[in-house]
């Protein structure tokens, strides 16, 4: 296959997955939808990932500036003036204004040699702050995963729920013409017919707000993966459980290495360390070398008459009524609260850890309890039912077994919800690094594209 046909193919695919990703173009319409679309799109959508990739710019630039004001700086100035007497005076017998022209042009050279500390912890300032947007990137992807995956779990459990309660209503249905034809041949009471018709009617009001429910959870999902709120969204996965092997040690020492808000908070000890050094730095002398190169005329462009120095120049600051040292003392308030928000950040993270783990773990017991209660309740309500026809068992038997058996399933998929929640949430706690699956396309594609080229290049030597 030649190279053109793959270039065509490429950007086929291209356009077929811009217009997969374009919000206008299912308004209204049904998308279909795994987890791993849904992280695509957001990733592709969400201004937070933009935001904080922007910040890490903004951050590297002032690092980069900080860094390089250590170097040598040249300043190039040109002034032009006329100049004159506003009154006549006299000049060797003659009076005159004294109106004439000057021009002149100047080089400077600087070089910070002394600082008392000013220019390194400018540096480590500015270094700790692009370290701390750094993580903050990572940070942005992980709570983004935990967003898109909480909102695609939300509406995967409000569909489970609306269709419990749709079930529910069909065996109330199927049980209240059951019962009316029993009372039609005056085998049971008027009572039973007006008791179910009541239970139905609340399973039908249960069944509206799941409906309602799940509404809301999918335009929730919408606007996270960036559709139109009225796309309706077919979604591919389902709840399942899937053991989890890590113990609460391992779990709280990954969280100590990975969580990014640990990190952060280290960082920004490290800056105000470096902002104290600038405070204090007022109190020593600022040491500079210099050398400079001038000219002046009367004539434009003023390159005559040059003249060159060089020098070193120290200054110190003797007395300014106590301006530097509180700046000091405010600079070290600053650095003890950092300490002290690191300490606490902490313990906030083993405190979540322990929380998600523990609610993981309670979710994982329930699944198992409430999937063998819905085996039971399923079983409990045949046999309410076959002795209702019978005549041997009370309506109140069978709506109560049917109560029991919906309560039954509701906890079961409750048990899964919270267990795939839980996981999401202890997975983001202990800061399990997340990738941007936008840039690992554009990643693989040029790999893919590199390798294509690599082919075809071999194949055009072989054929030579």
């Amino acid at each position: 296959m030649n190279r053109n046909k793959l270039t065509k193919r490429f950007l086929l695919l291209s356009a077929a997955l811009t217009m997969a990703l374009s919000q206008s173009a299912f308004a209204g319409e049904t998308v279909a939808m795994n987890l791993d679309d849904a992280m695509l799109r957001a990733f592709r959508t969400t201004p937070t990932v933009s935001i904080a990739q922007y910040e890490l710019d903004s951050a590297r630039a002032s690092y980069n500036a900080a860094r390089q004001s250590r170097g040598i700086s040249i300043t190039a100035s040109h002034q032009t003036k006329r100049y004159g007497n506003d009154d006549a005076v006299e000049v060797n017998g003659n009076w005159t204004k004294g109106i004439g022209n000057k021009h002149s042009n100047g080089l400077t050279a600087s070089l910070p040699i002394f600082t008392g500390g000013k220019l390194s912890g400018q540096i480590q300032k500015a270094k700790a702050n692009f370290k701390y947007n750094e993580i903050g990137v990572q940070r942005t992807y992980n709570e983004m995963r935990s967003t898109v995956t909480s909102g695609y779990f939300d509406m995967l459990q409000a569909d489970n729920m609306q269709k419990l309660s749709a079930e529910s209503v069909t065996r109330l249905e199927d049980h209240l013409k059951n019962v009316q034809a029993q009372y039609d041949v005056g085998v049971v009471a008027k009572a039973d017919v007006l008791r179910s018709q009541v239970e139905l009617a609340d399973a039908k009001q249960d069944l509206i707000k799941a409906e309602n429910q799940y509404q809301l959870a999918e335009a929730s999902l919408n606007r996270i993966v960036g559709l139109p709120m009225d796309t309706n969204l077919k979604l591919d996965n389902i709840l399942v459980y899937t053991a989890y092997d890590r113990t609460m040690e391992d779990c709280l020492a990954y969280a100590a290495e990975h969580r990014p808000e640990l990190e952060q908070a280290k960082q920004n000890v490290e800056a105000y360390k470096g902002a104290l050094k600038v405070a204090r730095s007022g109190h020593m002398p600022q040491v500079a070398a210099s050398a400079s190169q001038s000219w002046s005329d009367t004539n434009w462009p003023g390159d005559e008459n040059g003249n060159w120095g060089v020098g070193v120049s120290v200054e110190m600051n003797v007395f300014d009524t106590g301006v530097t040292l509180s700046k000091i003392h405010g600079a070290e308030a600053d650095l003890k609260n950092a300490e002290e928000t690191y300490r606490d950040t902490v313990d906030s993270v083993n405190l979540d850890v322990r929380n998600n783990y523990l609610s993981l773990r309670e979710a994982e017991k329930r699944i198992g309890n409430t999937k063998l209660a819905v085996e039971q309740a399923d079983e409990d309500y045949r046999i309410a039912q076959l002795r209702y026809m019978s005549g041997v068992g009370t309506n109140t038997d069978v709506l109560d077994a049917q109560v029991a058996l919906t309560k039954a399933k509701t906890n079961y998929t409750q048990a899964l919800y919270d267990y795939n929640t839980s996981k999401t949430a202890l997975e983001t706690s202990i800061g399990v690094p997340m990738t941007n699956p936008a840039t690992a396309i554009k990643v693989q594609a040029a790999k893919t594209e590199k390798a294509v080229k690599a082919t075809e290049e071999k194949t055009e030597e072989a054929a030579k």
